[in-house]
């Protein structure tokens, strides 16, 4: 999965390839990922599921 997330060491945003899909504790959905500049672990929160 491929997504941008905001790199807190370069302080911009970055296209994160390989991200894995997770959840918090909370149930929260996130993409996990490493920044292809640095190497710092980058978080991305994706938007809630509608439920009908």
């Amino acid at each position: 999965m491929e997504f941008e997330g905001y790199c807190v060491k370069c302080r911009e945003k970055r296209t994160v390839k390989d991200g894995r899909v997770e959840e918090t504790a909370k149930g929260r959905r996130m993409v996990k990922g490493e920044c292809p500049v640095c190497g710092t672990n980058v978080t991305r929160f994706l938007p809630a599921e509608k439920k009908e």
